[in-house]
């Protein structure tokens, strides 16, 4: 919404290309673990990239497919799957026998999430093919405007599934449809029916010819399934026709109704008009041309219901701007400028206590555009360190696995540098391993030193992903110093235990040496205060259960010394001392070889060293932006509720991580939204966990290109603006934005019949976040087309667009599974009528789920200011609104000093009488003042009224001056009247009434020559001389140039023939004969040169004739384009014109109305004062009060009638005249058509006829 960056964005991203070789095939080995022989397949790749399928050698109309967005990814060499079976394995390798069989294999991994992977493993003849089989596939699998693909799309996709998967005898199966698209019987008779109502074969046991199953029959079958009544519903309310379900009517969109649909609907209104320009006649005379089906519709450029649905369907019609998923952010900022895509505990593939690990995990996460993983490394039994989630049950992998894995998928698709967060508990031997697998896997991608320009000083700021990228960052503890001393502390008996409980579950054969020597294998005791301290104590604390059985296991006596390293800060993560009084513990000394292995991966370390936090104050004081602290989110959750600004301040200039709190060993999340909006750069989630925190994570993430980094608004970076996560009003340099969502209907929302019901909300700031408020009503037993088509649900303020987001959901009723969501970000949604994609928990698309909304979003305008903002916007109207409101305010000026009880209240008779006036006086169509554009030069004509009653129009006066009684609206302050006539408060009582019986009013239509007058119509012309000027003068110029040069060209000639001549002549005539050949030499000599100069001068006759010809026909197409808005100008002005006469009529109207109105009240009150006085009976005197009460309201209506009939009868002449003008003015624009047109012919003749003249 707000904030968009200047200029048009030139979309990078490319849609799916499938090279040639893929489409035609290629001869695979297929096998799998569970199957003792490999089958030869044909693999193959549909042209649109939709699938990779296969078919059997041995039975070739047998397909399987693999849905490119499922894919997962696909290897190659090394990292490619081969059989255990050494018997499998000889089978499956073919081609050449000296290349080993990994070269030779292709690995595809698919599945719904990052845990539930399968693996398809095939087997190709050459290695490069089988390369290129593995870097086409990733590149199809998460190619960004595939998965973003419009409903069109994936129709297209549904089609080409059927079309792939035929029976033995190649034909589709009726049963393939209703896999499809239905699962209860109900439904599946509504698939056979619509089958039939397309001319297919719908029996149960059916097949269709796939040559029948044309593109265009598959759309009949779609519409007769959906049956879209909604769609014709919003088509007729466009169009101005009446909607009348069941009834087959033909409904077109004309071309001027199809513009004011994508100008008005569709179209963004705070676009910038220049950079994003309306759309116009040849706009959607192309878009008739394109989703129209019907051809003849397409002649007559009028666009049908089943064209307008293509529309709506396509790619044309985006809910997110294309752009948003291109690499669209400034990624020059530092590193602490953006949100970062992070993971927490990364290896765990389920629970956090009893789950599993996996290496997979790593590669998973990576690919989906996670940045930042996690390892939490321990001592190995085998001095090889492990990856394991320490003092649980979690088992254990290997280290080196990890960091070979992370090496081979960290770029895969995102080229953005990987931060690697190390929590570090290995000796220093072991240490020293993990050190050199970094230096060995990561190789030239490991920022190993600093980058010269940012060097790690206090007051550098980070430096930006541009200048790391493909480059991988190790956080861990920095060891800058080694303290040579020792202190050991007794652990105390409490839940604290619990880490030493499970270390002996998990490793209890290790034996106990001395602290400090370096080969204790076991895992130390988490300090307190570190990362997995927080989480241990929030599970001991939980589960005290499990606590009590581990601790039980504790042999007497088994108090274990706290083993830390050596560092200038304390440790990540802890729980800041100066927020709890807790003093930091002391830092025990360690041996000298331990200092020499923390070194090797303490050189690591440079841009991301983690420390202990203090304070907000101490962190600002030392400025050091490469250093950062990680919370649980309990700890971040205080330190945002006590000091909001000082942690958005922090994050500016550092990095902070924020991850789960140890109870949630369910491996659930927290909304990343309430950290993202203090800044925090890592917010680390289980990835393992497809909950709603995840999904948000996964949906915003996936913008920027997929990269992984979200640049944070520009006042959450600055250092001279203060943000309040809180903050409930506006934001100084910040337009708040309204959002609205009309749910109208879904479609293919799951294949068993249930009810089923749609929720939107909204996160962002705690003021912009609506959770479950939002629901439509239940549809029962319709999951295939229900349709809501309820009231829109409005977010009438977002605070901050930036970071607030949309969540549309589709739910089943009575479980509330979800069928399928979206996250939408407010910035960069589209308004309009819009199909959203829906999409499964891991953010794939759900192909044909959709839902169909209707999108509005414009700027917040609070209650109070919305007329203002209004005024803004078309200022011409909002004049008007001031003059019919000084109008009615007027009643209060003439006669205050008369005010009385009864006043001029509706309930008085003649308040009845005059109370409906509005009823008998309907405006007509052309008063509407034109909204095209604020012309501020555009005069408004005022009602003079001269000494004999009559009154004129006066357009000399503009609009501000036209305000009754001669006022003038000037900030507020009331001027005097520029009439120079007197006003109406100063005539006498007489002279009033003489003007308002004499109702002659002369509002005379304004001619097209006074029209021509305006300054608007004047500059324009004026402009079009200067231009035609300039122009003149410079064709003068081109002539008199090209004249000089001819003369330079014929002065040449005439001085080389005169120097021939005297050549000639000057040589010694002795003889006669060398006279006569002389003679004759200066004879031919005489003619060519007298046939050079015709040449020459033929040439530029022709040379001129083109230039003359080309400059009046540049001066045409300048007339022309002039013409075009001289008259746009001058209609413009017309228009205006002609609703300000009419106006200014209606407004003298109902002035006399008022007055007449105040006239009766006044004379109502004088009958009243002396029937008072002159009745003593009251029932007498009530009885007089009722009949003087009817007589006034007959008097008054008849009176109302007269006026009302006087004011139409002027405003149909006024009107008459009005259209005779606007004749005139199409007269007279064709008229300077044709003279611009008949004068360049003419000049063309001319030309033409001189030089044939010439020539002659």
């Amino acid at each position: 919404m707000a904030g968009a960056k200047p200029g048009v964005h030139v979309l990078q991203l490319k849609n799916i290309v499938v090279p040639p070789a893929l489409c035609e095939g290629e001869k695979f080995v297929k096998w799998d673990e569970d199957n003792s022989q490999g089958t030869q397949v044909t693999l193959r790749v549909d042209p649109d990239g939709f699938f990779l399928y296969w078919t059997y050698w041995a039975d070739q109309h047998e397909t399987e497919l693999m849905d490119m967005a499922h894919i997962r990814d696909a290897r190659t060499n090394k990292y490619a799957k081969i059989p255990r079976d050494q018997k499998l394995r000889e089978q499956v390798n073919i081609g050449q026998s000296d290349v080993p069989l990994e070269q030779k294999t292709l690995t595809v991994l698919y599945g719904p999430n990052f845990v539930d992977i399968s693996t398809c493993n095939f087997v190709g003849h050459k290695p490069e093919t089988v390369k290129l089989w593995a870097d086409e596939l990733l590149k199809m699998a998460y190619n960004l405007l595939a998965q973003n693909s419009s409903p069109f799309t994936f129709l297209r996709k549904a089609h080409t599934r059927l079309t792939l998967q035929t029976d033995k005898n190649g034909k589709i199966p009726v049963k393939n449809f209703i896999k499809l698209f239905a699962r209860h019987a109900d439904d599946k008779r509504r698939v056979e029916m619509a089958l039939d109502q397309a001319g297919l074969p719908s029996g149960k046991n059916d097949s269709i010819n796939r040559e029948r199953l044309t593109w265009d029959t598959f759309l009949v079958f779609y519409n007769k399934l959906t049956t879209r009544i909604e769609v014709e519903k919003v088509f007729c309310q466009l169009t101005g026709q009446t909607f009348s379900q069941g009834k087959k009517m033909q409904r077109l969109m004309s071309v001027e109704q199809l513009v004011e649909f994508l100008n008005q609907h569709q179209r963004d209104p705070r676009l910038n008009e220049i950079l994003y320009p309306y759309a116009d006649a040849a706009k959607a005379k192309e878009t008739i041309a394109m989703y129209e089906p019907n051809k003849e519709n397409v002649a007559k450029n009028v666009l049908s219901c089943d064209g307008f649905l293509l529309y709506l369907l396509s790619d044309d019609n985006p809910v997110v701007s294309m752009e948003k998923l291109d690499l669209y952010e400034d990624m020059e900022e530092p590193l602490s400028h953006y949100f970062i895509n992070s993971s927490h505990n990364t290896y765990l593939i389920g629970h956090q206590l009893t789950g599993r690990s996996s290496v997979e995990m790593y590669r998973q996460c990576l690919l989906s555009g996670c940045r930042c993983v996690e390892l939490d490394f321990w001592n190995g039994r085998t001095e090889e360190p492990v990856i394991v989630h320490g003092y649980t049950l979690v088992p254990e992998i290997s280290a080196k696995e990890v960091i070979e894995a992370i090496a081979e998928s960290a770029f895969k698709t995102s080229e953005w540098p990987v931060v690697l967060s190390f929590e570090n508990h290995c000796n220093p031997r072991q240490q020293a391993k993990i050190a050199q697998y970094c230096r060995e896997f990561f190789g030239e991608h490991l920022l190993d030193s600093p980058i010269e320009s940012h060097k790690l000083e206090p007051g550098a700021p980070l430096p930006p992903p541009s200048l790391m990228k493909r480059r991988i960052i190790i956080k861990n503890k920095k060891k800058h110093r080694a303290h040579h001393h020792k202190s050991q502390q007794q652990q105390p008996a409490n839940p604290a235990q619990f880490h030493v409980a499970l270390d002996n579950t998990s490793e209890p054969q290790h034996p106990t040496e001395m602290q400090g020597n370096g080969e204790i294998p076991r895992p130390p005791l988490e300090k307190e205060g570190s990362e997995s301290y927080e989480e241990d104590m929030e599970v001991a604390n939980a589960f005290p259960h499990l606590v009590a059985r581990l601790i039980g296991e504790i042999p007497d006596g088994g108090g274990v010394e706290e083993d830390s390293s050596s560092s200038e800060d304390e440790d990540e993560g802890s729980v800041g001392s100066g927020d709890t009084g807790r003093p930091p513990p002391t830092d025990p000394g360690t041996a000298s070889s331990e200092v020499e292995a923390g070194a090797e991966i303490s050189a690591l370390v440079n841009y991301v060293q983690p420390v202990h936090y203090h304070s907000f104050e101490i962190s600002e004081k030392r400025n050091r932006s490469y250093e950062m602290s990680s919370f649980v989110e309990t700890h971040a959750l205080n330190l945002l509720k006590e000091s909001p600004v000082e942690f958005v301040n922090y994050n500016k200039r550092q990095l902070s991580r924020v991850y789960p709190r140890g109870t949630r060993v369910d491996s659930s999340n927290f909304l990343p939204h309430q950290f993202w909006n203090a800044g925090c750069q890592l917010v680390a989630l289980n990835y393992q966990s497809l909950d709603l925190p995840m999904q948000l994570n996964l949906g915003l993430f996936e913008y920027n290109n997929r990269s992984g980094y979200l640049l944070k608004p520009d006042f959450m970076r600055r250092p001279d603006r203060k943000f309040d996560p809180f903050a409930e009003s506006t934001v100084d340099g910040i337009i708040a934005g309204t959002v609205s969502v009309k749910v109208i209907s879904g479609q293919f929302l799951q294949e068993r019949r249930a009810g089923c019901f749609a929720e939107v909300e909204m996160y962002g700031l705690p003021a912009d976040t609506f959770r479950k408020r939002f629901k439509t009503k239940t549809v029962p037993n319709n999951c295939l087309n229900p349709v809501w088509d309820e009231e829109p649900f409005v977010f009438k303020k977002v605070v901050l667009p930036e970071l607030a987001c949309l969540r549309i959901t589709a739910c089943e009723d009575g479980s509330r599974s979800m069928l399928g969501h979206r996250v939408l970000p407010i910035v960069g949604l589209r308004p309009g009528y819009k199909h959203i994609v829906l999409r499964n928990e891991a953010g794939q698309p759900l192909n044909l789920a959709t839902l169909f909304v209707h999108i509005k979003v414009g700027d917040y305008v609070p209650d109070g200011l919305s007329d203002f903002a209004e005024a803004l916007a078309n200022p011409i109207k909002y004049q008007s609104e001031l003059e019919k409101r000084a109008q009615q305010l007027s009643v209060f000026q003439d006669d205050e000093e008369n005010e009385e009880e009864e006043g001029t209240a509706p309930h008085t008779p003649v308040g009845k009488a005059f109370s409906d006036r509005g009823a008998t006086i309907k405006e007509s169509s052309g008063t509407k003042t034109s909204s095209g554009g604020d012309d501020s030069n555009t005069k408004e004509p005022t009602i003079r009224t001269r000494s004999n009653g009559e009154v004129t129009s006066t357009p000399g006066v503009t609009a501000s001056e036209s305000t009754p009684h001669g006022t003038r609206r000037q900030n507020s302050i009331p001027g005097k009247s520029h009439l120079s006539t007197r006003s109406s408060d100063e005539k006498t009582a007489g002279e009033k009434d003489s003007a308002l019986e004499s109702g002659t009013i002369e509002i005379v239509a304004e001619s097209l020559e006074k029209l021509l007058g305006y300054k608007i119509v004047k500059e324009k012309k004026v402009e079009l001389e200067k231009s035609l000027e300039k122009m003149k003068k410079k064709h003068e110029k081109e002539r008199q140039n090209m004249a000089q040069l001819q003369e330079k060209k014929k002065s040449q000639l005439q001085k080389c023939h005169t120097k021939l001549v005297k050549k000639y002549s000057n040589k010694n005539m002795e003889t006669g004969q060398m006279k006569r050949e002389t003679d004759k030499d200066l004879t031919a000599l005489l003619e060519e040169h007298e046939s050079r100069l015709q040449k020459l001068e033929q040439n530029y006759r022709v040379t001129l004739q083109s230039t003359h010809l080309a400059q009046i026909e540049a001066e045409r197409k300048l007339q022309e384009k002039y013409h075009e808005t001289i008259y746009l100008a001058l209609e413009k002005s017309l228009k205006t014109s002609q609703a300000a006469q009419l106006k200014a009529l209606q407004s003298y109207h109902d002035r006399r109305v008022e007055d007449s109105k105040r006239r009766m009240e006044e004379q109502h009150r004088e009958e009243r004062k002396n029937l008072i006085k002159n009745t003593s009976d009251k029932e007498e005197l009530n009885r007089k009060k009722r009949e003087i009460g009817k007589a006034l309201v007959a008097k008054g209506t008849n009176e109302r009638q007269r006026l009302t009939d006087m004011y139409e009868e002027k405003r149909t002449d006024l009107e008459k005249q009005h259209e005779e003008v606007r004749k005139k003015f199409e007269e007279e624009k064709t008229r300077a058509k044709d003279e611009i047109e008949s004068t360049f012919e003419e000049k063309k003749a001319k030309i033409e006829k001189e030089s044939c003249g010439v020539a002659d």
